[in-house]
C-alpha cells in the first residue's frame, strides 16, 4: 500500500475538524430496545462529564424506558397547532444555542411537521453534526431508503419515511441492537412495545415471525456491511492492502415505473460492493409526457439522495452509448431493468449481452405495476401526430394520381417515400411506419393492376410492393432518429450557448456589480422560470441588480440557510419548502458569494435537468466574483500601499521642512523683542514681512498635512469631480504670487483643453509643491514655464525652470524616501513635503511623475501625468 493511501485512511479515521460526530443505534423494528440502549450510553457519558442534552426522546410509554430518561437535561419541545392538532418537535435553534457536547435525537426518519425548517428530522441532525456537536440517535432497518422495495415486499406495508444510506455510512459509529423475534413477540403481547389492543394490530399486520426474521437479517446485512467497510479501513490504516474498489457501478433508467426500483437496488449493490455508483439516463430525444418526466425526476432526486451521481446522455442508441460511457468511466458493473416484451426487435438488456463489452451486466426482472391512464394532452398530440399521416398520404395519393393522367412515370412511388419522409421529419417513429402503411395500401390500390383494387395479379408486383414497404420502413426510420439526434443536438448546443454567453459576459466584468449585472441580464430571459441574484450586505442577502422581489418570511429564512450552510434550500428540497422559491448558493471553496433565487412561472418548469444545468452555471458566476473580489482586494492593497508611502514621506518630511520656517520666524521675532526700537523700521518691515512669508510656507505644510490626513481615513477615498486644467494652474500659480514674485512665470494651456475628473485640491497642492520647488532653485528673473497639454490618453502638467538641475544618474532616487542629493533640486534649503508627496498625490489618480531637462537644456523639468477618463459631454451626446 502507497504511504499516500494509509495517510488517507489516518485521516479519515480522525473527525474532520469542526463536525460532531454520529452514533447510530441500529434496530430491526420497534421494541428491540434501540432508545434504552442509546439511554443507558448518555448515562455513561455524563458520569466521564460529557455534557448532553436530550433534544427527542420518544419512550412510547413504557416505564424502564421513562425511568433512564430521569437525571437527563431536556430541551424543552417546540409546540405547533397543525389543522387543529397540537404537534411537538425538537428545538433545533435551541439546541444550537445551548451548544452541549451531546444530543440525544430518537427516530432518525422522523418526519417533522409541515413549516419546520427541515422536512426530515435527519436533516436537523446534519445540521447539529456540522455545529461540532456529537450526536446519539436511532433507526430501524425498514427505515432505510434503499430498502423501501425489499420491506414492502417482505411486510406488505409501504414504509413512508426513510433515511438516505449515506447518512448511516458517515456515522463514526453503527451499533445493532438485537432481540430475538420470538422475545420481540412476547414483550408485544406483554404490552411492553405497544398498548394491548395495538399489539394484537402489529402483530396480525407487520410484527409475524417471518417478518421480523427477514427484517432481522436485513439489519444484520446492514451492519455486517458496516463493519466489513470498518474492516478495509483499519488495514489501511495499518499500511497493509485491503480491498480495492472495482471500477464503478452504472445504472441505466428509463422514465418509466421501474426507474425508483432500478435506483434503490443499485444503491444496495453498490453499498454492499463498496463501489462508487452513476445514475445514466440517455435521452434519445423521445417526447415523453408529464408522468414520465415526473417519474424520471424523482428517481434522479432518489439517487442523489443515496449518494449517487446522476448523468444525463443524449444519443440515438442507447446500448452502444450506455458501453462507451462505461468504458470512459472505467465501470466494471452495469444494472438495467428487464424490457418490456417486444414483437419486433431486441430489448436493452439483449443488445447490451451482444455487445463485447467485457462487463458485468445485471438484469433486474421487471415487477408489473396498474397501468397509468395517459394524459389527455399526450393523446391528444399523438392523434395529430397519426392525423398528419393519413393527411400526407392522401395529398401524396391525390398528387400521384394527377401526375399520372399527364404523364407515365415508371417510379410513381417515390411520391409516396416523400410523404413517409416528410411525415418522419415533422413527427416521430409510430406516425411514419402508419404513414409507410397507408402508403403501401394507396400504392397498391391506385397504380397496381387490377387498379382500385387491393387484390395482386402479378408475382413481381408483390415483389415491389413488399421492397416498398421495406423502403417506406426504413426511410422513416431514419428520419424520425435524425430528427430526435437533431432535437438533442440542439438543446445540447442551447445549454453550452448559455454557457459560453454567460462566460463572455462575465469576462468582460470588471467588479462584483458589473458581475452580478451580467449574470442577471443573461439569466431573466429563462423561460418558464424568475430568476433573481442576491448578494450578502452586512448580515443580509438583498437583490443584486436592484430589483423589489418580495420574499415571504420563510423563504428569506430558506435561503440564509442555504448561505449558511452551502447546501440548496427551499422548493423542492428538504429544507423549508414552503414557499415559491429555490434557493442555490454560489459558491467556490466553501465560500458563499452569492445567491441564486429561482421560481417557477408555471408548475413544473424547474425540473431536475434544469436545476443541475442552473448548478453549472453558477461555477463560471463563482469564479468570476472570485476573480472581481480578488481584483479589488489587490486594488484595496495597493491603494492602502500608496498611502503608507504618503505617511511616511510625510513624517520624514516634517522634521525638516516645518523646522525651517519655524526656526526663520523665531529668530526674527527673538530679534525684534530683544533689540526692540534700536532696530531701523525698514530692517524691522522686513523682518515682519519675512516672519509673514515664512507663517504662509508653514501653513501651506500644514494644509498639505491635512490634505493628507484626509486621505488616510478611508483607505484613500478620493474625491473626484470634474474640474477644468486652466483652473487648477491658474489657482496654483494665484497661492504662489508671493514666491514667484521677481521671476519671469510664463503659463500656456490651451483654450480647447479636456476635463479631469480628479481630487482638484490634491492636484493643485502637488503642482503647487512643484511650482514652490522650481521659484526656489530658480536664479534671480529666472524663467518659469507651466504649461498643460495632452500627450495621447494622459493630461500633462509640466514646470520647467533654469535652475542648477539634477544629474542624470540620480533622476531615478529623487522619488526615495530621506534621499538628498548633493546639489540640485533636493539640496539646499529642501523640497517642501518632498516629491515623494507629489508622486503619491499624482500615483492614487494612476498617474505619474516624471524628470527631465528644463528651459533650453538647462534646469529641471517635473511633468505630472495624469490619466484622461472619457468626457461627460461625450456620454451626453451619446445618450
Amino acid at each position: 500500500m502507497s504511504d499516500s493511501g494509509r495517510a488517507d485512511a489516518l485521516l479519515a479515521a480522525l473527525p474532520r475538524s469542526g463536525r460532531g460526530r454520529l452514533k447510530v443505534f441500529l434496530g430491526a423494528a420497534p421494541g428491540v430496545g434501540k432508545t434504552y440502549a442509546m439511554l443507558q450510553a448518555a448515562h455513561t457519558q455524563q458520569r466521564q462529564g460529557v455534557r448532553l442534552l436530550a433534544g427527542v426522546v420518544e419512550t412510547h410509554g413504557r416505564a424502564e424506558t421513562e425511568a433512564l430518561l430521569v437525571g437527563l437535561a431536556q430541551q424543552p419541545m417546540l409546540r405547533s397547532l397543525y389543522r387543529e392538532v397540537a404537534l411537538e418537535e425538537m428545538d433545533l435553534d435551541g439546541l444550537l444555542k445551548a451548544k452541549p457536547q451531546l444530543v440525544l435525537v430518537d427516530e432518525l426518519a422522523h418526519s417533522n411537521a409541515p413549516g419546520s425548517r427541515h422536512a426530515k428530522r435527519w436533516q436537523d441532525v446534519q445540521e447539529l453534526l456540522a455545529a461540532d456537536i456529537d450526536v446519539y440517535t436511532t433507526v430501524n432497518v425498514q427505515h432505510l431508503e434503499s430498502l423501501n422495495d425489499q420491506v414492502r415486499g417482505i411486510t406488505g406495508v409501504q414504509v413512508r419515511e426513510t433515511v438516505p444510506d449515506w447518512v448511516l455510512q458517515e456515522a463514526y459509529e453503527l451499533l445493532l441492537i438485537d432481540l430475538p423475534p420470538r422475545e420481540l413477540l412476547e414483550r408485544l403481547r406483554d404490552g411492553k412495545v405497544y398498548v394491548p389492543e395495538q399489539a394484537r394490530a402489529a402483530i396480525d399486520a407487520f410484527f409475524s415471525q417471518t417478518n421480523l426474521n427477514a427484517l432481522r437479517e436485513l439489519a444484520m446485512q446492514t451492519a455486517a456491511a458496516q463493519v466489513d467497510a470498518d474492516l478495509a479501513q483499519g488495514y489501511r490504516r495499518l499500511g497493509q492492502d485491503a480491498p480495492t474498489v472495482r471500477g464503478r457501478l452504472l445504472v441505466c433508467i428509463d422514465s418509466d415505473d421501474q426507474c425508483e426500483r432500478l435506483v434503490r437496488h443499485a444503491s444496495r449493490i453498490a453499498q454492499n460492493r463498496h463501489l462508487p455508483w452513476s445514475v445514466v439516463h440517455i435521452d434519445t430525444g423521445s417526447v415523453k409526457d408529464e408522468t414520465a418526466r415526473q417519474r424520471l425526476h424523482q428517481a434522479q432526486q432518489l439517487a442523489e439522495r443515496l449518494g449517487g451521481e446522476v448523468v444525463v446522455l443524449r444519443a440515438s442508441g442507447v446500448a452502444r452509448t450506455l458501453i462507451q460511457h462505461a468504458s470512459d468511466r472505467r465501470a466494471s458493473l452495469l444494472l438495467v431493468g428487464q424490457s418490456r416484451r417486444r414483437i419486433i426487435g431486441m430489448g436493452l438488456s439483449a443488445r447490451l449481452l451482444r455487445e463485447p463489452s467485457g462487463l458485468e451486466i445485471n438484469v433486474l426482472p421487471r415487477v408489473e405495476s396498474p397501468v397509468q391512464r395517459r394524459s389527455h394532452v399526450t393523446q391528444g398530440w399523438r392523434w395529430s401526430d397519426y392525423s398528419l399521416a393519413l393527411a400526407a398520404t392522401l395529398l401524396a395519393s391525390g398528387f400521384a394520381w394527377g401526375v399520372s393522367l399527364v404523364m407515365d412515370l415508371p417510379n410513381i412511388s417515390l411520391v409516396f417515400l416523400a410523404a413517409v419522409l416528410l411525415v418522419a421529419v415533422r413527427s416521430s417513429l409510430g406516425p411514419a411506419l402508419a404513414s409507410a402503411v397507408l402508403s403501401f395500401l394507396a400504392y397498391d390500390f391506385l397504380f397496381i393492376p387490377p387498379t382500385f383494387s387491393l387484390s395482386i395479379q402479378r408475382e413481381e408486383d408483390v415483389l415491389t410492393l413488399m421492397f416498398f414497404l421495406l423502403m417506406a420502413a426504413l426511410t422513416g426510420n431514419l428520419a424520425a432518429r435524425q430528427r430526435r439526434q437533431l432535437s438533442a443536438l440542439r438543446e445540447a448546443q442551447a445549454q453550452t450557448a448559455r454557457l459560453l454567453e454567460l462566460s463572455r459576459s462575465l469576462a468582460a466584468s470588471t467588479d462584483q456589480q458589473a458581475v452580478l449585472n451580467a449574470a442577471s441580464q443573461h439569466l431573466q430571459g429563462w423561460p418558464g422560470l424568475e430568476i433573481c441574484l442576491l448578494e450578502k450586505s452586512g448580515d443580509t442577502w438583498i437583490v443584486a441588480n436592484g430589483g423589489n422581489e418580495q420574499f415571504s418570511e420563510s423563504e428569506r429564512a430558506a435561503g440564509e440557510w442555504a448561505g449558511r450552510h452551502d447546501q440548496a434550500a427551499g422548493k423542492g428540497t428538504g429544507t423549508l419548502p414552503a414557499g415559491r422559491w429555490w434557493w442555490w448558493p454560489v459558491s467556490l471553496e466553501g465560500q458563499v458569494l452569492a445567491l441564486m433565487a429561482v421560481s417557477e412561472r408555471h408548475e413544473g418548469a424547474l425540473n431536475g435537468e434544469l436545476r443541475r444545468l442552473l448548478g453549472a452555471l453558477s461555477q463560471p458566476l463563482a469564479q468570476a466574483l472570485a476573480r472581481a473580489n480578488l481584483v479589488q482586494d489587490l486594488e484595496a492593497a495597493r491603494l492602502h500601499g500608496e498611502t503608507e508611502q504618503l505617511r511616511s514621506a510625510l513624517l520624514a518630511s516634517v522634521s525638516h521642512d516645518l523646522r525651517t520656517p519655524l526656526t526663520s520666524m523665531r529668530g526674527s521675532i527673538d530679534s525684534l523683542l530683544e533689540l526692540g526700537d534700536l532696530i531701523p523700521p525698514s530692517d524691522r518691515v522686513e523682518l515682519l514681512e519675512g516672519t509673514r512669508d515664512e507663517a504662509e510656507r508653514l501653513d501651506r505644510y500644514i494644509q498639505n498635512l491635512l490634505d493628507m490626513t484626509r486621505l488616510g481615513h478611508g483607505a484613500l477615498k478620493l474625491a473626484r469631480d470634474w474640474v477644468a486644467p486652466a483652473d487648477i494652474v491658474g489657482s496654483a500659480v494665484g497661492r504662489l504670487r508671493t514666491v514667484l514674485a521677481g521671476l519671469k512665470v510664463r503659463v500656456q494651456v490651451p483654450s480647447e483643453i479636456p476635463l479631469l475628473y480628479v481630487h482638484a485640491a490634491l492636484i493643485e497642492q502637488a503642482l503647487v509643491n512643484v511650482l514652490e520647488n522650481a521659484a526656489r532653485f530658480s536664479p534671480p528673473n529666472g524663467r518659469i514655464e507651466v504649461e498643460a497639454a495632452v500627450h495621447q490618453a494622459f493630461m500633462v502638467f509640466s514646470v520647467s525652470d533654469e535652475g542648477p538641475g539634477i544629474p542624470h544618474e540620480e533622476r531615478a532616487k529623487i522619488f526615495d524616501m530621506f534621499y538628498t542629493a548633493a546639489r540640485g533640486d533636493r539640496g539646499g534649503q529642501g523640497t517642501g513635503l518632498g516629491l515623494a508627496i507629489c508622486q503619491g498625490m499624482v500615483g492614487a489618480h494612476g498617474g505619474r511623475v516624471e524628470v527631465d531637462q528644463g528651459i533650453d537644456g538647462k534646469g529641471t523639468c517635473i511633468a505630472l501625468w495624469l490619466p484622461l477618463p472619457a468626457q461627460p459631454y461625450a456620454e451626453l451626446e451619446a445618450d
